[in-house]
């Protein structure tokens, strides 16, 4: 009998389940303690329960261990230090959407050297995400692939849905199940439709097919999430200005969905310049001061470097601290924009969630 299927497939490399991948890295007590917090904050900002603002902030994406490990404690220091008004979450990226090629990120290839060690960068993943746990700091991730959430969803408190996955069935199912709230951002054209389409669909309960934490294959069902949310990150043109705003406002109304938006100050609405970013932010900051409501968080792309690098074939001549992807803002920045944004903040926010 001629072949059917699997005419393009080279080989199948069997996984740990995740079962066994947390039994190597078990969740602690103080890592649990940060996770549950981190949710529960975010819930309450996003029911008006709580009147700060956070802010998701972070490297582009983890490549280096050590340095974002280093990044992380620096931003636990800031965290206390501007807890009264905002609540800080460390962008922790293992995943990266390709629009053609490229490096797909720490899970898929831990070693960026094109070897595809999944095993290896989910563990090590996982590892990372407990290490930040630890220090205290709730961690925010973009969720792409639907199978990885089942090994390191129990360390994340927020969780993104890219302007290019907003529009996937596959991506709105999952979120009806993640245990995080979920902000979906805008089609990469600045539509909104595609991301309010998703929250709709996502809060609703769902049955599809995924994996259990035996690795068996399971049809999974949702109770749903309510917890969705609309994230900006622009478009063709920025889309963080007041009349971007107002109309991001009054398509959510129309669809009786709560007003809450996430601005992302990188990406298109700073053209993918980090020194545009402090704009950026200082404009939704204004915006705030003058009595906006809708804006509830904020993203920020920062590491230890600015700008960013290629990967060398030679990665010995990696610059620390330096993203690999998509440009940062540097730590000096860094620290100045959130004391700024706190600084003008403490009072505007102040019976912000009563009114």
């Amino acid at each position: 009998m001629q072949q059917t299927e699997n005419l393009n497939i080279e080989s199948f490399a069997p996984m740990p389940t995740p079962e066994e991948i947390h039994a190597r890295q078990p969740l602690s007590e103080a890592a649990a303690r940060t996770v549950v917090a981190g949710r529960r904050a975010l819930e309450r900002i996003l029911d008006r329960q709580d009147q700060r603002l956070f802010v998701v902030i972070g490297p582009c994406s983890i490549h280096d261990p050590v340095a974002g490990l280093d990044y992380a404690r620096r931003l636990k220091a800031l965290s206390d230090e501007v807890s009264d008004t905002l609540l800080l979450v460390m962008r922790v990226y293992f995943e990266k959407p390709r629009t053609s090629t490229g490096w797909k990120g720490f899970i898929n290839d831990p070693r960026m050297d094109d070897s595809f060690r999944i095993e290896e960068g989910l563990s090590k993943a996982r590892e990372f995400l407990l290490a930040i746990n630890e220090l205290g700091l709730p961690c925010g991730t973009e969720a792409l692939d639907p199978i990885a959430p089942q090994y390191v969803g129990d360390l994340i408190s927020w969780t993104a849905i890219g302007a290019r996955t907003s529009e996937s069935q596959t991506h709105r199912e999952m979120s009806s199940g993640l245990s995080t709230p979920v902000g979906f951002k805008n089609g990469t054209d600045g539509s909104v439709d595609a991301a309010l389409n998703a929250i709709l669909s996502a809060s609703k309960p769902h049955s599809f097919l995924g994996i259990n934490m035996q690795g068996r294959s399971s049809v999974v069902r949702t109770r749903g999430n309510r917890y969705g949310h609309l994230v900006l990150r622009g478009g063709n043109r920025p889309n963080y200005d007041t009349v971007s705003v107002a109309i991001a406002e009054q398509t959510l109304a129309k669809a009786k969905l709560p007003l809450n938006m996430v601005i992302d100050c990188s990406h298109a609405n700073s053209y993918k310049k980090p020194e545009l970013q402090p704009l950026v932010m200082t404009d939704c900051v204004n915006q705030i001061r003058l009595g906006n409501r809708s804006i509830v968080g904020l993203m920020v792309e920062s590491f230890i470097e600015s700008g960013n690098q290629p990967i060398p074939d030679d990665l010995s001549q990696l610059k620390y601290g330096c993203s690999v992807t998509d440009a940062c803002v540097d730590w000096p920045t860094t620290e100045k924009m959130i004391r700024d944004a706190r600084e003008a903040l403490r009072g505007p926010l102040n019976g912000r969630s009563k009114q």
